[in-house]
C-alpha cells in the first residue's frame, strides 16, 4: 500500500512566503504577523499531521528574515506563575531565552522582547533586568 504524505512542508513554505510577501506589498511594506503555537520542535503538530516538519515555522521565518523584524512576546502572567512548558519541562521565561538562542543559531535576529500585560509583576520585572538581547 502506498502511503501519501499528509503535509507538504516545501509547498507550505512556498505558498505561505508568497502570500505573506503579497500582503506586505498591499500594506505599504508593513505587515504584522503572529505565529501561534511553537516555532520550534512542534511535535504535537508532527504527530497529528503526517509529514509535518516540527521546525517548518522556523524555516518559513528564515525565508522571510531579510524582510522582517522579529519581536518575541511573552505573557507576564506566565512568568509570574512560573508556567512550565510541558514538552521540555522548563518555564516559559527560560523557554523565551532558549528560543532567542535558537533563532540566532538559525541566523535570525531578534529586534526585541515584549512582555504582554505587564503590571509590575515581580518575576516579570526580574526577567527584564538587566537584559540585552
Amino acid at each position: 500500500m502506498i502511503q501519501k504524505t499528509g503535509f507538504d512542508n516545501e509547498r507550505y513554505i512556498e505558498e505561505q512566503t508568497a502570500a505573506i510577501l503579497d500582503r506586505v506589498k498591499r500594506f505599504d511594506n508593513k505587515l504584522y504577523l503572529e505565529f501561534g503555537g511553537k516555532l520550534l520542535y512542534d511535535y504535537h503538530a508532527a504527530r497529528v499531521l503526517p509529514g509535518y516538519d516540527p521546525n517548518v515555522k522556523m524555516r518559513l521565518i528564515k525565508e522571510l528574515k531579510d524582510q522582517a523584524n522579529i519581536l518575541l512576546c511573552i505573557y507576564a502572567g506566565d512568568i509570574e506563575r512560573k508556567k512550565i512548558r510541558a514538552d521540555f519541562g522548563i518555564t516559559y521565561d527560560s523557554d523565551a531565552l532558549k528560543l532567542i538562542d535558537e533563532l540566532r543559531s538559525w541566523g535570525i535576529d531578534i529586534l526585541g522582547v515584549i512582555i504582554t500585560r505587564f503590571d509590575q509583576q515581580p518575576a516579570a520585572t526580574l526577567f527584564i533586568l538587566p537584559r540585552s538581547i
